[in-house]
């Protein structure tokens, strides 16, 4: 018989889910930064519009890292929260010095991709072992997600 947690989950495919979500978490905090580089650094004629955009997205980020270092928390786990653990556990590129319109927002679209190839595997995971807390919390994450690169796609005049 499984060994459950206090949740009624399994111990064993949460701890998996916990290293995931941890890897998540660090790849949402690159993501982030990212985002505040490229509002920061923008230049151009389309500066106004990209500059509250980038604002806009980062805002988003930064509660999505908060749920996830939660979720973590609610499955017994413990959220990464070092810079040294970011840098280790993080599966995005990181944008330096951008300020042309079109990398940036190539960059989030990179990113975006990115944190959908981390996010698929943990929804499969958390409906595996019924999970209904993260995957739900992964599922909006990831129709957001594949609306804003649709959108990102769309200004950068990419079919998808």
């Amino acid at each position: 018989m499984k060994k459950m947690n206090f949740l009624g989950l399994p111990t064993e495919q949460c701890e998996a889910e916990i290293a995931q979500l941890n890897v998540l978490l660090a790849s949402f905090q690159t993501y982030y930064q990212n985002l505040r580089g490229i509002h920061w650094n923008i230049r151009g004629k389309r500066f106004f519009d990209l500059h509250v955009k980038f604002e806009e997205l980062y805002n988003d980020a930064q509660l999505k890292i908060d749920l996830i270092a939660e979720r973590i928390l609610t499955i017994g786990g413990q959220p990464l929260h070092t810079f040294e653990d970011y840098l280790k556990h993080n599966a995005l590129a990181v944008g330096k010095a951008i300020s042309e319109d079109e990398k940036a927002i190539q960059l989030i679209v990179s990113s975006l991709a990115g944190l959908l190839e981390l996010e698929r595997p943990l929804l499969q995971l958390s409906g595996e072992i019924n999970d209904e807390g993260t995957n739900s919390m992964i599922s909006d994450f990831i129709s957001e997600q594949e609306k804003t690169i649709w959108m990102m796609k769309a200004w950068l005049e990419e079919s998808l």
